[in-house]
């Protein structure tokens, strides 16, 4: 089959490990034709927001990449929220495609995709959305101006056109439905993901990693990985692994520290010989990491490797949220007002973490396999 990729409401970076790129990798190893037509929003080496030129290349995660410049006549900074983009119709026509999967549901360009769908009524197309009240219209301009106003009714005008909208979480559904006002008829649950790893390759991982990271067999490793802003608690991940004394925990930090927090996080780092900051991780190191770890940490907002870290064999411990309800089974902790971070990290030593970690991947693999995930947009 011929699939469209639109990454037009969101960054697409070539080579990471989100689920645009995971699913663009798997149906492009699946045989099928992939076109990526994604904006020129992108990430800096260092994990910060970026703009890329306007480009058409063969991308790292294998199929052919075309990057659209914003539409020439809107002000540079107004482009980039209101979506509006040069070319795609054209695009379109030019790939011809049988399955369209728009990522994303905040973009003017969906109107150019139903326009294209009703010329070719036979193309099947989704709309996936990882939207929801943590992440989107969390000021007054956002909420009622972009998203209720502007990006509300263009999804509204499309739905005739779109098979489903698929929907990364519980919160997600929630959020598409209230905000946008979209019937849960519409609206599907598809998760995040991530790849299984055979055992002797996991086990070969694990060992060098935690020798690298000097981490001793029978040492407990946590790590908490991604963009560290306010919100995703790093702080009070450090507060509360500094009051631990567990001599036998080790913990790491992977990604890239907002500017709002980076001093008093170093500050916290460098008082505590128990924690190392690695830095920005491309996917396979981060895999890595992973692999090494015994525990993943995510207190705050969601991230796309905690899905990962299940299939990596992590115990997790996780903010009680809706969507990470279905992430525990025997194989974690949510932390609430009963349960909370220094209550559980003074669990640790005393738990069976070998039980859990199999219980994280028997989890994943139920659930979350992309190669599984990616079957689900061809019909």
């Amino acid at each position: 089959m011929k699939i469209a990729h639109l990454c037009l409401s969101c960054f697409y970076i070539d080579g990471c490990s989100y689920q645009e790129n995971e699913l663009v990798r798997q149906h492009h190893k699946d045989g099928h034709e992939v076109l990526v037509i994604a904006s020129t929003e992108s990430h800096s080496d260092d994990g910060k927001l970026c703009y890329v030129r306007p480009s058409d290349y063969v991308g790292s995660d294998g199929p052919r990449v075309v990057r659209l410049p914003y539409n020439s006549w809107l002000p540079n900074k107004i482009a980039p929220k209101l979506r509006i983009f040069s070319g795609l119709y054209k695009h379109l026509e030019n790939f011809s495609p049988d399955v369209i999967l728009f990522h994303g549901t905040c973009s003017w360009e969906l109107l150019t995709v139903s326009r294209f769908i009703k010329e070719n009524p036979g193309v099947i197309l989704y709309v996936d959305s990882h939207e929801d009240q943590y992440n989107s219209a969390r000021n007054f301009v956002s909420r009622e101006i972009l998203h209720r106003r502007y990006y509300g009714p263009i999804l509204r005008n499309v739905l005739p056109q779109v098979r489903k909208i698929l929907c990364v979480s519980l919160e997600t559904i929630e959020f598409v439905s209230s905000m946008y006002g979209v019937s849960k008829d519409q609206l599907e649950f598809f998760p995040l993901g991530g790849y299984p790893i055979p055992d002797e390759e996991y086990s070969s991982v694990r060992h060098s990693t935690r020798e690298a990271l000097n981490v001793k067999p029978d040492e407990i490793l946590i790590v908490q990985s991604g963009k560290q802003t306010l919100r995703k608690k790093l702080i009070e991940s450090l507060d509360a692994f500094y009051s631990c004394a567990g001599t036998r925990l080790k913990f790491a930090i992977a990604g890239v520290i907002d500017d709002a927090i980076h001093s008093e996080v170093l500050d916290r780092i460098h008082r505590d010989p128990r924690v190392q900051f690695l830095g920005w991780k491309n996917r396979e190191d981060l895999t890595d990491l992973l692999c090494a770890a015994d525990v993943y940490l995510q207190p705050g907002t969601q991230s796309a490797t905690m899905q990962q870290s299940l299939f990596c064999r992590c115990a997790v411990i996780l903010d009680d949220v809706p969507s990470h309800s279905i992430y525990i089974r025997q194989n974690g902790w949510l932390l609430n007002s009963k349960n909370s971070l220094p209550t559980v990290l003074a669990q640790l030593d005393s738990t069976d973490l070998e039980s859990m970690k199999e219980n994280s991947l028997a989890i994943a693999q139920r659930l979350l396999n992309y190669a599984t995930l990616a079957k689900r947009v061809l019909a």
